[in-house]
């Protein structure tokens, strides 16, 4: 019981049209339920560059990835059970993403879960490579993906085995990952491209932003611990 009110706390909390307040800050109310402020919207503090440093600056109050070359932009902390909250706004055609519980940063793809951003806005029946999916796992439950140019929030929440996303206030992902016992295959025999069963993918890890050769922003990047 205890669990399930946790849950529908959450699922409230993340649905619910957030107060207007300033880009990058915690409102008082996120100080006294504690959140902590991943982003500061002036400089990469708390993060680490890795591949290429050309991809990521700071610009506008946002996390501008130029789309140069590739890599990922990561958290220097690591967590497991959290509510994670994330605006991003692509540019046209772009594809980039968000991993989570990332326990080698030398391997994210395969050692991360990613909840897909891709310019897949008006898709009719989106897959698991489409906007909001958890990549190649499965697809978002509805294509809540606004177009190129206007921003998105987002929030990921996990707690042990239970994974929810949820996407400008619509759930769109809701997976218990312990239902994925095989490697490189999803619970009704499609296969995927992992060699890890997401079963596994439970433990600490970092936060992950993708560049994958697009123009991509990122603001208001919070983070709520679970314990």
């Amino acid at each position: 019981m205890r669990r399930i009110g946790l849950w529908l706390w959450i699922t409230l909390w993340v649905c619910t049209v957030a107060v207007a307040q300033q880009h990058n800050t915690l409102s008082p109310r996120e100080q006294r339920f504690g959140w902590k402020l991943l982003f500061n919207g002036n400089d990469l503090s708390g993060w680490t560059v890795a591949d290429n440093p050309e991809a990521w600056r700071v610009e506008n109050g946002t996390i501008y990835c130029t789309g140069k070359g590739g890599g990922y932009l990561y958290s220097n902390e690591q967590y497991k059970n959290f509510v994670l909250r994330i605006d991003f706004k692509m540019s046209p055609n772009a594809n980039s993403g968000v991993f989570v519980r990332t326990w080698d940063r030398n391997d994210p793809v395969n050692t991360g879960m990613e909840i897909q951003i891709l310019d897949s806005y008006g898709k009719p029946n989106p897959d698991k490579h489409d906007c909001g999916a958890l990549y190649d796992i499965v697809a978002p439950l509805k294509n809540v993906a606004r177009p190129a140019g206007e921003w998105n929030s987002l929030s990921i929440c996990c707690r042990d085995s239970h994974l929810m996303a949820f996407m400008n206030g619509e759930k769109i992902v809701d997976v218990d990952l312990s239902q994925w016992t095989e490697a490189g295959k999803n619970p009704d025999g499609t296969p995927n491209k992992f060699k890890y069963a997401y079963k596994e993918m439970v433990k600490p890890g970092y936060i992950g932003l993708q560049n994958h050769g697009h123009e991509v922003w990122f603001r208001n990047i919070k983070i709520r611990p679970l314990y």
